[in-house]
């Protein structure tokens, strides 16, 4: 398999509440809900950089079309990472988060790796990590 990455799904209980999250707490541009009028197909696309997008769909709906029952979400199943180019990015991006509702769990520190990094939760609990790492700074 040659991996292609192009679209990272993130089941949420509310919809609208994540939309409003990821659009107006984080500034994600978005053309909103699409899909209203199918049984299980709303959804919102965020474009994350070329040939990377973010979608939101209810739990419920990503359940029912994978064929799979619902179960709680798991806050360390999986890390999205988003690195920055600035230590002082970090703290601006995780302020953000907080204050469009998401959780920080983790404050912005030191690494081991000889970067700063920290932690926040979005509100269904999803853990993004928010990073500026020298090794690895975003085109």
């Amino acid at each position: 398999m040659k991996p292609r990455v192009s679209l990272i799904t993130l089941a949420v209980a509310d919809l609208e509440a994540a939309v409003a999250f990821y659009r107006d707490g984080l500034g994600l541009e978005t053309e909103g809900i699409v899909g209203k009028e199918f049984e299980h197909g709303a959804v919102a696309f965020f474009e994350l950089q070329p040939g990377l997008g973010l979608a939101l769909w209810a739990q419920e709906d990503l359940a029912h079309d994978a064929g799979l029952p619902v179960t709680p979400i798991s806050s360390t199943a999986f890390c999205l990472a988003h690195n920055v180019m600035s230590r002082e990015e970090v703290d601006a991006v995780l302020a953000q988060a907080e204050q469009a509702g998401g959780r920080i769990v983790k404050a912005a520190d030191e690494t081991f790796y000889g970067g700063y990094a920290g932690y926040f939760q979005d509100p269904d609990g999803h853990l993004w990590e928010v990073a500026w790492n020298p090794e690895r700074l975003p085109e």
